[in-house]
């Protein structure tokens, strides 16, 4: 298995090493220690009787060699796995879900759960479902906004799918060919031959959004197929207010601007009525073409931690062994 060695804190060895290094050579040239100085060894030296012992030498070798291991191993080397990578069926898609007030609405009559609670619940399914898929989130109300761009880090997306609300762009507006702009600016960059784009929503948009043409155009210039998803439908839904009793709601869902997306797109349109519709509608999508991309796997990093140590361990043995019994005293 091929490997080859990174340091998880490498900005410690940059600073570590230099300053040793120059210790080491202040120490060496510069630092001057006591001296003892009697007659009759200068009369030796001068008679030429005087040598020179490795012994200072030897030692200052262990002891920096020592000391630059230790240092390497602040920075925490790892042996990191180079055949990481695969080829995976996979495709780019980014969600792009309706987070209007309107999404607060029961989904069913039957169903007291809001809207966007059962889309957020079948959102986290769907990515689970797609395990090798880089995946993206767009959420719309008042404003529209790229909550997640695209990532593989099926963790983050959950996580960020969970704690949408409205109250992150204002619930009072349904700006639909605005977030699909966005959407489709996450995707331009999109190596994958395959990239698709999936718009949830109950309701049209209000009359400050751009003219739906802008994102539809984009996104037949960049191959990203539009798949749309009507919740809820515009007949009236009766419900029980606790102050007010009865109450009848009906929100209008614009079928044919989300037909004319899907259509013109290579896309599909699903009209999603109850929570096992929107089931239906993510496992349809769990169909689709996929396109082999090489992606990275989860990487595989191991400690080169022990060698290092016992190495820079066996160095200051061998240096306090030769000090203790052999090249002791001053």
């Amino acid at each position: 298995m091929d490997f080859f060695l990174r340091f998880a804190h490498g900005n410690v060895l940059i600073v570590a090493v230099p300053l040793l290094m120059i210790v080491g050579w202040w120490r060496w040239y510069r630092y001057q220690g006591i001296r003892y100085r009697y007659p009759l060894s200068n009369q030796l030296r001068a008679a030429g009787f005087g040598s020179w012992h490795p012994r200072k030498l030897f030692l200052y070798t262990l002891r920096l060699c020592a000391l630059l291991l230790l240092a390497v191993l602040m920075a925490q080397p790892q042996l990191v796995d180079s055949r990481s990578k695969a080829m995976v069926e996979g495709i780019d898609i980014v969600l792009v879900l309706d987070v209007s007030d309107s999404m607060n609405l029961p989904h069913h009559q039957d169903d007291h759960r809001s809207r966007l609670e059962v889309a957020k619940k079948e959102a986290i399914r769907f990515i689970d479902a797609r395990a090798h898929d880089a995946m993206g989130i767009v959420i719309f109300g008042q404003d529209a906004l790229s909550r997640c761009p695209l990532t593989a880090d099926k963790n983050m997306l959950k996580e960020m799918v969970a704690t949408i609300d409205g109250d992150m762009v204002g619930p009072n507006g349904t700006l639909l060919s605005t977030a699909m702009l966005t959407a489709v600016n996450r995707l331009k960059h999109s190596t994958a031959s395959s990239k698709i784009m999936i718009v949830l929503t109950d309701g049209e948009p209000t009359g400050n959004d751009i003219s739906d043409e802008i994102p539809l155009e984009a996104a037949k210039q960049l191959g990203i197929k539009i798949y749309t998803v009507g919740i809820g439908s515009d007949e009236e839904l009766v419900l029980q207010h606790p102050i007010w009793g009865h109450v009848t709601v009906k929100t209008k869902l614009n079928v044919e601007l989300l037909t004319k997306f899907a259509d013109q797109t290579g896309g599909r349109f699903f009209e999603v009525k109850k929570a096992d519709d929107m089931r239906v509608m993510y496992d349809t999508i769990n169909t689709l073409e996929k396109t082999n991309i090489e992606t990275p796997l989860f990487a595989h990093y191991t400690e080169f931690f022990m060698p290092l140590w016992l190495a820079a361990c066996v160095l200051l043995c061998i240096e306090l062994i030769v000090t203790t019994f052999i090249w002791f005293g001053l």
